[in-house]
């Protein structure tokens, strides 16, 4: 199923992009993680978000944070808050970065991981938070098709997308220079008339296709829920010694 904002294709061609890296340089690497067998079940992943929390993303280009008010869109700050808690996140590619319109994220590098989520869909929300700079929100296929790609938008794209039902379900609210410096070089993505990644190929491949042929894509190192802190599970009392035995007379 292609996740992509296809009215955007028109102007996002005419977004700036950032020069190929010179000869000799790459962005940084790190080894893709272990996926979380849990995650090929997306049935264990639906608590709650609490009505305020926040998301540090560790990636090749340095940290940001998201922050989410869940009343802004309950569903999708569920969701996100489960994908994140799972790991889903961790060792995924910025593989659409489009300098002056959207990065977008969230096909996992294990193809069976997408492939089950791609069964998950979460309803829409109505539209609270508009797509301004900074805002992230779920990408989708048409009503109610939203799993776990989103974008960052990158420019005021409200006047477009909110009119269209792209509910926005929280901010970066530190780190958006990062956002805005991962690689963006290879341009829009190959089956939107770009030379970047092609969505279905990376859909079905995961990281196998896209360290292959765009080796110089940015990706999440981890993402973790950073507020609130995880409360510590209370440590268990020390059993109690059995009574010594009385000597026997």
């Amino acid at each position: 199923m292609r996740l992509v904002l296809s009215v955007l294709v028109a102007s996002l061609c005419l977004a700036a992009q950032n020069p190929p890296l010179k000869s000799g340089a790459t962005a940084a690497k790190s080894p893709r993680p272990a996926t979380n067998p849990r995650l090929l079940n997306p049935a264990l992943f639906r608590a709650k978000a609490p009505d305020l929390y926040r998301a540090k993303f560790t990636t090749t280009k340095g940290d940001f944070v998201v922050e989410v008010k869940r009343q802004d869109a309950p569903l999708g700050a569920d969701r996100f808050y489960n994908l994140v808690k799972a790991g889903f996140y961790s060792g995924v590619s910025f593989y659409r970065v489009l300098a002056n319109a959207l990065v977008q994220f969230g096909l996992s590098p294990n193809p069976a991981v997408t492939k089950a989520w791609s069964t998950a869909p979460i309803k829409d929300d109505p539209v609270k938070l508009g797509n301004k700079p900074g805002v992230i929100t779920f990408a989708n296929a048409g009503p109610n098709t939203r799993t776990t790609q989103l974008f960052i938008n990158m420019r005021d794209m409200s006047g477009q997308l909110d009119t269209m039902g792209f509910a926005g379900f929280g901010t970066v609210t530190e780190g958006m220079e990062v956002v805005k410096n991962l690689y963006s070089g290879y341009g829009e993505m190959k089956d939107m008339g770009g030379a970047g990644p092609d969505q279905d190929l990376a859909t079905k491949q995961g990281a196998a296709y896209l360290d292959k042929n765009f080796p110089s894509l940015d990706k999440i190192v981890s993402a973790a829920i950073v507020f609130p802190e995880p409360t510590a599970a209370p440590a268990k009392a020390a059993p109690k010694a059995a009574p010594k035995a009385s000597p026997k007379k």
